[in-house]
């Protein structure tokens, strides 16, 4: 995306070839990494033994590489023997904290150090989590805000030093609460994504579409460093636990769309490919049914609530927790709000985020309908 804007690159890997064959993936790449095929001439591929030392002249210094704590401090240690006193340096971790990558860092360096967490792909994708701290210096990190702002095109979310920042902590605990409400509700597959799908203003992927195409071992290893992380207190522990269907999916090879299939597969029949969904009662795979629920195709959340059936029921718990989580991350991991809002919007492409909804379903109707064992956030008991 840096070279999207026109700026040299230098991509640096273990070796020039694994480089080089990055380089050539992104000529590749469809749909395309690259808004001009010509922007690649600003990417120039090498290794970390014969040229690290253009990190001297570098502005600013991405760290991408395998999520382990002793590579990543041993590059760092590298970075900082070779880094010019005006550049930054990032990580674009997804999950070891700020505090734990910067630990041996000297004092100087961990001023223009934070996190970069890019949602990819990245040209398409237009959330970026930039995770700071106290000790960083804030006029360099504005000006890596602006950066990014101005000539990546992000829509820049500034989060504290917390785990899942803040697309992850929120979208992933949406989904959690999508697949285990559609579990507890016996709703199918295909109702479960039909709800939590277009109508809620959500990619009609819905949750069980997206588990597939993230993949469902990856998201399995993104739950268990969640859990790794947050406090037992947690909610997000209620639903982010490993469940036996997910388990046993994963064992038989069914990780989604890159593996044999997942909670929905390809399968022929009579030579003609048909889409399949998985009955998780009974582990066996049906034609997928077209849901008709006589739902809006548009956002229409209103509408849903007002059903008054398993179906508004589904869609309330899921919004009604939702909206709740997040309102409980404001002010310890973001002081705006609307950086959550953003964070969804941008990160998993919800047409609008929890507290755009709860202005639509109106904040005293929204605390009225709550239940008397529901927590209610301080942030939220302000605004009533």
């Amino acid at each position: 995306q840096v070279a999207n804007a026109g700026l040299q690159v230098n991509l640096i890997d273990i070796s020039t070839e694994i480089a080089t064959n990055a380089y050539e993936r992104i000529i590749k790449s469809r749909p395309p990494l690259l808004m001009e095929e010509t922007n690649i001439a600003y990417i120039q591929p090498g290794n970390i033994e014969d040229d690290i030392d253009i990190i001297k002249e570098a502005d600013w210094v991405v760290e991408a590489v395998v999520e382990r704590l002793d590579i990543k401090k041993s590059i760092y240690e590298k970075i900082d023997a070779r880094r010019k006193s005006s550049a930054l340096v990032s990580s674009n971790t997804s999950s070891i904290p700020l505090k734990v990558l910067s630990e041996d860092m000297s004092e100087e360096m961990k001023k223009v150090f934070c996190i970069t967490h890019f949602f990819n792909p990245v040209r398409y994708m237009r959330l970026l989590e930039l995770v700071v701290t106290p000790l960083n210096d804030k006029n360099k990190i504005s000006v890596l805000e602006n950066f990014c702002d101005q000539k990546l095109g992000k829509t820049v979310v500034i989060c504290n030093d917390s785990p899942g920042f803040l697309g992850n902590r929120v979208g992933v605990y949406a989904m959690q609460v999508a697949m285990t409400e559609a579990f507890r509700l016996g709703l199918s597959v295909e109702v479960a994504d039909a709800i939590f799908g277009r109508p809620l203003g959500i990619p009609k992927t819905g949750v069980f579409g997206l588990y597939d195409l993230i993949g469902i071992d990856l998201m399995s290893d993104v739950l268990k460093s969640l859990l790794r992380e947050l406090p037992k207190e947690d909610p997000f522990h209620v639903v982010g636990q490993e469940l036996p269907l997910i388990k046993k999916l994963i064992e038989d090879g069914y990780t989604g769309r890159k593996g044999k299939g997942g909670f929905f597969r390809m399968n022929k029949t009579d030579d003609k490919k048909v889409l399949e969904s998985l009955d998780y009662k009974n582990h066996t795979y049906h034609p997928s049914i077209k849901v008709d629920l006589n739902l809006p195709e548009f956002m229409d959340v209103k509408t849903i609530l007002a059903r008054e059936d398993i179906y508004s029921e589904y869609a309330w718990n899921i919004l009604k927790k939702t909206i709740l989580y997040a309102a409980s991350l404001v002010p310890e991991v973001t002081e705006n709000f609307n950086d959550i809002d953003d964070a969804m919007k941008c990160g998993f492409n919800w047409e609008k985020g929890p507290f755009e909804i709860l202005h639509d379903i109106g904040i005293n109707s929204f605390i009225n309908h709550l239940d008397a064992r529901d927590i209610i956030p301080s942030f939220l008991k302000k605004l009533s």
